[in-house]
């Protein structure tokens, strides 16, 4: 089976060079997704809205590509502050919850200081 690329329309795809899913085989890998509001294009101060944003555009990547949260074998967190960590259920347990995929939280700086976390998940069907 082809590789598939799945993209959001981002204009960091092209200029760095990535997708935000890539589809091989019964295997869906989602790029890490930070914050912005995919339609305002702001970044909103809250960890819950940045993860509740990412979970969206990810959501939206997964669709395209014939996946779905159901899907989620492994999700990675990224967060610049440990005490995020505390809040971040708010926005995940809501999609995560009954999946309980298996999962890390890497506490880490990221490209901009607004953002505060970043979130990556790999998804099978098979």
């Amino acid at each position: 089976m082809p590789r598939q690329l799945i993209s959001s329309g981002s204009p960091f795809e092209a200029q760095v060079g990535y997708s935000r899913a890539v589809v091989q085989g019964d295997w869906c890998f989602v790029a890490g997704t930070t914050g912005t509001d995919p339609e305002t294009k702001r970044m909103p101060d809250s960890v819950v809205d940045q993860a509740a944003n990412a979970l969206k555009v990810i959501g939206k990547a997964l669709d395209d590509a014939g996946f779905s949260f159901a899907d989620v074998v492994r999700v990675t967190y990224y967060i610049t502050d440990p005490a995020y960590w505390d809040d971040l259920g708010q926005a995940t347990a809501p999609v995560f919850g009954t999946i309980r995929p298996a999962a890390s939280c890497i506490v880490t700086g990221l490209i901009k200081p607004e953002m505060k976390i970043e979130i990556e998940v790999t998804a099978f069907k098979g």
